[in-house]
């Protein structure tokens, strides 16, 4: 069995997807804390053996050998979050103990880290390294403290997962993300504010040289987020070697928002308009103005698939999900 911790999340939930469309499994336990009462669509095309709430699952896994990995992309998401005992909890304590469990039984283990790692991006956005990293909120430090107790494990030859990687996810967008509210895609937001009003939001330029707009992120669909994941565990089940590591996952080309948003309302077949706003007080000096992952550890690892263009990601969540009656994958 696959056990997959936030799973009725957008990542985890396409994850799912794909290993019922693509792997044909359907021995998936599924792990999460549903809160939002439209959470639980993520999961009803999917075909799973157990569903458990997240607490429930290290006594469950006690003893079990029938485990074949364990992919965990639970986690307490909000950039926002100011409670950094949450977070502790959630991100950081949760992830070491499923870590040391996958470890002791010598079990494949999966995880999800984030782009907010790399705070500002004044180092760069390379995942050769994550030394001197200065994240920009508590939850990004909440992944940036796991990676690095990750790397520590390893360097001090203490016992591991056979098969491990964690994922820097940029800014993923897609089907299934619709409980996360505010932090839901700004392609989401697109959809919903230009249906309701004739128009988008987005900032205006507040920093030095930055035009309306043309903040820069590295969009990338969460089709492809779930292809790498599935790339690795597929790697690791049939024995195959793997490079074990900490990975960007992007597309490696960054786009302006104006660009995301300019898709979305002509892919949705109409004329595009946006209107400009102030930046919120809670996100000034806590916000990245470009982002744009570097490819070149992935690709070396032996992961060769195309990512979605944006206006092809864009085109398919809008189409095929958002503009349908049923917009769950």
């Amino acid at each position: 069995m696959i056990v997959i911790t936030g799973g009725a999340g957008m990542i985890g939930s396409i994850i799912a997807w794909h290993l019922n469309t693509k792997l044909n499994r359907d021995d998936i336990v599924i792990v999460d804390r549903i809160t939002h009462e439209e959470q639980w669509q993520n999961l009803a095309h999917r075909q799973y053996a157990h569903y458990l709430d997240k607490d429930q699952l290290l006594a469950w896994l006690a003893g079990r050998n029938d485990i074949e990995a364990i992919i965990h992309m639970g986690a307490i998401s909000a950039t926002t979050e100011r409670d950094f005992n949450k977070l502790l909890e959630t991100n950081i304590q949760y992830s070491q103990h499923l870590w040391t469990w996958c470890a002791n039984n010598q079990v494949p283990f999966f995880y999800a880290s984030s782009a907010a790692t790399y705070g500002d991006g004044n180092l760069g956005y390379n995942d050769a390294s994550i030394d001197n990293l200065r994240p920009l909120n508590g939850y990004g430090y909440s992944k940036h403290f796991f990676d690095q107790w990750v790397l520590r494990q390893v360097k001090s030859g203490l016992a591991s997962p056979p098969s491990w990687a964690g994922f820097k996810f940029f800014n993923v967008y897609g089907p299934n993300e619709y409980h996360k509210e505010r932090m839901a895609s700004v392609a989401f937001h697109t959809f919903n504010q230009f249906s309701a009003t004739g128009t988008m939001k987005l900032f205006k330029g507040t920093k030095a040289g930055i035009e309306d707009g043309m903040q820069m992120r590295d969009f990338v669909y969460v089709k492809d987020a779930a292809a790498v994941v599935n790339h690795f565990l597929t790697t690791a089940l049939d024995a195959k070697p793997t490079t074990n590591g900490i990975y960007n996952i992007g597309t490696g080309k960054a786009r302006s928002f104006k660009d995301l948003a300019t898709s979305v309302m002509q892919s949705m077949q109409r004329a595009p308009h946006i209107t400009f706003i102030d930046m919120p007080e809670d996100l000034q000096g806590k916000y990245q103005y470009f982002t744009e992952a570097s490819m070149t550890k992935l690709t070396k690892a032996g992961y060769t698939q195309p990512f979605h263009s944006l206006e092809e990601g864009v085109r398919d969540y809008v189409q095929n999900y958002l503009m349908q009656e049923d917009k769950y994958c």
